[in-house]
This record gives structure tokens, sequence and C-alpha cells, in this order.
């Protein structure tokens, strides 16, 4: 499947291979790229309710993937905590 050259950029930028997108490291990055553009919209657009609620939802599936990350793979966890800026569990 072909992806957009921000995707695969964004997947070497973590350091895997720009194929490997079903990882859970590559999902995370996806996921926090996804998350920060919808953030600058909410805050933006206050009364994009819809918005806000998606927001929140990939919030939530963020956590759930650095969950089972930090339980799989701590070592892989901690450093992509530190290479997207975000705070952990």
């Amino acid at each position: 499947m072909k992806y957009s050259k921000e995707t695969n950029k964004l997947i070497q930028d973590i350091g895997l291979d720009e194929k490997n997108t079903g990882s859970s490291e590559a999902q995370i990055a996806l996921l926090t790229d996804r998350i920060r553009s919808l953030t600058e919209h909410v805050k933006n657009n206050k009364k994009d309710v819809h918005s806000r609620h998606g927001l929140v939802k990939l919030v939530s599936q963020r956590k759930k993937q650095l969950k089972y990350l930090r339980k799989t793979n701590s070592d892989s966890y901690d450093e992509l905590i530190n290479k997207l800026s975000i705070r952990g569990l």
C-alpha cells in the first residue's frame, strides 16, 4: 500500500523502515501527528464539538497503544516517548 510522503518521513524519523506501518511505534507516531494537527484545529474552532470528540478518541487509542508497547518492549517505549516529546503513562 502506498502512503503519503509525510507518513513515510514520519516513520523514518522514529527509526523504522517506511514499509513497517503496522508496528506499535509507527502507529503511535502517526496517531501523535494526527493528534497534534487536530489539537490546533480545535484551538482555532472552539465550537467544533465533533472534532473535539474525535480528538478524545484518538488520544484514547494512542494511550492503549502506549500501554501495550510499555508492556511488551519498555526500552522501545522510553525511546519513542523521548523522540515524540510526549508524556509517558
